[in-house]
């Protein structure tokens, strides 16, 4: 192996002589362009000429320009001081080391192997991903009328009025309440009231949670998901502060309440400004999980066949499927 590749790399680099001797060395990102300009048929002619063989592989000028153009300078640098110097060592080290093993997997057909063969299919799917993104573009060319549109149908997330805590007891009578509330008032802490809303507390919802229903809303509505409450429950709270009880029952329906504030969330109004960067995020993954859905759902319809579940569960348990606690078993 290590003869073949001094071999091709002895073979690489008086070709890449030969090419250089006939190149520009200024040339962009250390590229084999000649000094003059030439036109579109004998650029495309001279990128498809041949820098080495190597097997059955084939590396042409234009492959070699492609791969030095993507590194960035600093990196180009480390191969030599010159445009001439860059290339010959790149082939060299780089090029023709990769083409020698790839011949050498090739022939012991590793790519037809399990494991190598799940990581071209995974590399091939992530350039696919890599492709759609790249489609799309990044995301600062997403358009501020769009930007603007998505503040817009979203503006209770950026523009939301002060929330309160707010813990509650919901009592069957006034005098009940009435009660609680006293009772609070002696020792007014989270398990003194926690106990009285299991006591109490008729909205078994809330009641083992210590009548905590999360930060509302001026309009009674809750950051928990799907509760909302009555509007004057919220407007007995802004009647204290902070960590106080409401002093008197709160009527809500058929029965009272025991209002204790117990924090505050302020105002946040933010503009387009502030958070169009996060928009922006927000749309681009969006369109990316839009176009991969998209194509997956074109790839099933004219790819997918014969699928079928129902064997997979006649697997024996030594391809995982072991429920005994016992190590599994792969051979």
């Amino acid at each position: 192996m290590r003869r073949a590749l001094s071999a091709a790399v002895l073979c690489g680099a008086t070709l890449v002589a030969s090419t250089a001797s006939r190149a520009d060395p200024q040339g962009p990102a250390g590229g084999l362009a000649g000094s003059g300009a030439p036109g579109p048929a004998a650029d495309k002619a001279r990128r498809a000429a041949t820098v080495v063989t190597i097997g059955s592989r084939v590396i042409t000028v234009g492959e070699l320009e492609d791969r030095l153009a993507a590194l960035p300078p600093f990196q180009r640098a480390t191969f030599g001081a010159d445009a001439a110097t860059v290339r010959s060592a790149f082939l060299q080290q780089v090029i023709v080391p990769e083409g020698l093993y790839a011949q050498s997997a090739a022939a012991q057909k590793l790519d037809q192997t399990p494991p190598t063969a799940f990581e071209v299919e995974r590399a091939v799917s992530n350039a696919t991903l890599r492709a759609i993104r790249a489609k799309l573009g990044p995301e600062s060319a997403i358009p501020t009328a769009d930007v603007q549109a998505y503040y817009d149908a979203h503006r209770d997330r950026y523009d939301t009025p002060e929330r309160y805590q707010v813990w509650r007891i919901l009592c069957k009578t006034e005098d009940e309440a009435k009660g609680v509330i006293a009772e609070a008032q002696k020792n007014l802490d989270i398990k003194q009231f926690g106990d009285l809303a299991r006591q109490h507390s008729i909205d078994k919802a809330s009641n083992m949670r210590a009548g905590n229903l999360g930060f509302l809303s001026p309009d009674g509505t809750s950051n928990e998901p799907g509760l909302k409450v009555d509007p004057a429950i919220v407007r007995a709270a802004q009647g204290v502060r902070d960590g106080q009880l409401v002093p008197a029952p709160v009527p809500e329906g058929d029965g009272f309440s025991v209002v204790w504030r117990h924090g505050t969330i302020p105002a946040n109004k933010r503009s387009v400004d502030d958070v169009a960067a996060q928009i922006r995020d927000t749309l681009w993954k969006a369109r990316v999980k839009e176009e991969t859905d998209k194509l997956v759902a074109s790839l099933r319809a004219s790819k997918l066949k014969d699928y079928t579940e129902s064997p997979l569960f006649d697997l024996p348990k030594t391809l995982g499927d072991d429920t005994t606690g016992g190590p599994v078993r792969h051979d």
